[in-house]
């Protein structure tokens, strides 16, 4: 699952919700919403920062 995959590689990559946030250029509290499960397909466009 997207949210799950999210967090998981955020955090092995040393990020916190606020620094990927800023690097995808939204607010923290979006990253918290992919994370939970709320707007997925707008969070996917992050995983190219991730990889």
């Amino acid at each position: 699952m997207f949210s799950e995959n999210l967090k998981t590689i955020r955090k092995a990559k040393g990020y916190t919700q606020e620094e990927l946030a800023i690097k995808v250029n939204v607010v923290r509290q979006t990253v918290s919403k992919w994370e939970k499960g709320f707007g997925e397909s707008s969070g996917l466009y992050c995983w190219q920062l991730l990889f």
